[in-house]
């Protein structure tokens, strides 16, 4: 379901909005008796703020019963996440890469489990940042640390590792039915290999566009494809997300400087719904901005609010239509949940904030 125009907040409200967030350093969560709603009265509701957790025993709001009342696997140390930054869901679990950690930590939705990946050994990761599942279960970690995508199967073993040290310094990886793409910091480019026998066949932008100004990639740091295979460059040195089709022909992007409507100052983690709606996380302003699949701005969220510290360093936006069954009961009455969002702080008490995309009866 796509957000009509006349459904957008005022265009006037979200630039002063955005220009006051860009000098927030502390975001505010609403009060347990409280709903917060994106965009705000008198707009129509499109996004509802649900609940967020950093610990295995974190409390939703401060009700007596815990949303995650964990019983982990591999011990989490008791002040829950370090500094997460990617994640991804699969199979009713979230996967969240933590730098700070260096592991790649697991909730369970249906177990109320919290627990680390068990990478030891050739799988042993240093510093993850992003990860990607493939339909089967294989997790895909970029690993900044090795310069490595870290392979693991379902069962967690692993797999294999590409790249060589000094080779590339990847910051994303994305997979589909049959290609890996990677984004590399170093050589300012995509890479895409071959699933089958993960042998690199080509990188893009290539030929002119790799010295056309507007197409060219300056600091390539967050991936995401949609369901025609159409492949999203966060490009963060240079303020605006780049589409490319699947080999890597550019097509158009989105996005410009700036801290006003439709802007970024710090480009982080993007992502693309079901109906070609872009999501891109700015760490500047603190929210999260969607787009059309024409590259025109339709709302926000995450400003501030009021009540307990909310948000500090967003990194990283995922759309998820699995579990939102696991989240119902913090819905507002009368608010339907259509899908979840999940957005990933990197500090502050708020480390996972989970919000509902849907519409009031």
């Amino acid at each position: 379901m796509k957000i009509p125009f006349n459904d957008k907040i005022r265009i006037g409200g979200l630039v002063a909005a955005l220009a006051l967030l860009a000098g927030c350093a502390t975001q505010k969560a609403p009060t347990k008796t409280g709903y917060f709603f994106f965009p705000q009265p008198p707009d129509v509701p499109r996004l509802q703020y649900l609940t967020s957790f950093s610990t295995q025993k974190e409390f939703h709001g401060g009700e007596e019963n815990s949303f995650l009342n964990y019983v982990t696997g591999k011990r989490m140390p008791d002040n829950g996440l370090g500094k997460p930054y990617g994640a991804v869901t699969f199979g009713h679990k979230l996967f969240v890469c933590d730098t700070e950690l260096s592991a790649v930590v697991i909730a369970e939705f249906t177990k109320r489990h919290m627990s680390m990946l068990p990478a030891q050994g050739e799988g042993e990761l240093k510093t993850p940042l992003n990860i990607a599942v493939d339909a089967d279960g294989s997790l895909y970690i970029a690993d900044s640390g090795r310069e490595q995508v870290v392979i693991f199967d379902k069962d967690y073993n692993y797999t294999a590792a590409i790249g060589k040290t000094g080779e590339m310094k990847p910051r994303d990886v994305a997979v589909t039915k049959d290609r890996i793409y990677i984004a590399d910091l170093f050589g300012r480019s995509i890479r895409v290999y071959d699933k089958a026998n993960r042998t690199e066949m080509f990188s893009f932008p290539r030929g002119d566009d790799a010295t056309n100004d507007d197409i060219q990639l300056q600091t390539p740091t967050n991936l995401a494809i949609d369901s025609r295979g159409r492949v999203y460059v966060a490009d963060t040195g240079h303020f605006r997300v780049k589409v490319f089709d699947a080999d890597g022909k550019f097509l158009h992007s989105v996005g410009e400087f700036g801290n006003g409507l439709g802007q970024f100052s710090r480009l982080k983690g993007i992502a693309v719904d079901h109906n070609q709606q872009l999501y891109a996380v700015d760490a500047m302003a603190q929210v999260v901005q969607m787009f059309n699949d024409d590259g025109h701005m339709l709302t926000f969220f995450g400003e501030p609010m009021t009540g307990r510290e909310f948000q500090g360093l967003p990194a990283k936006v995922l759309v998820d239509y699995e579990d939102v069954s696991y989240f119902k009961q913090f819905a507002a009455p009368g608010f339907k949940i259509e899908y979840l969002v999940f957005v990933i702080n990197q500090f502050g008490s708020h480390k996972v904030n989970v919000f509902g995309f849907g519409s009031k009866n």
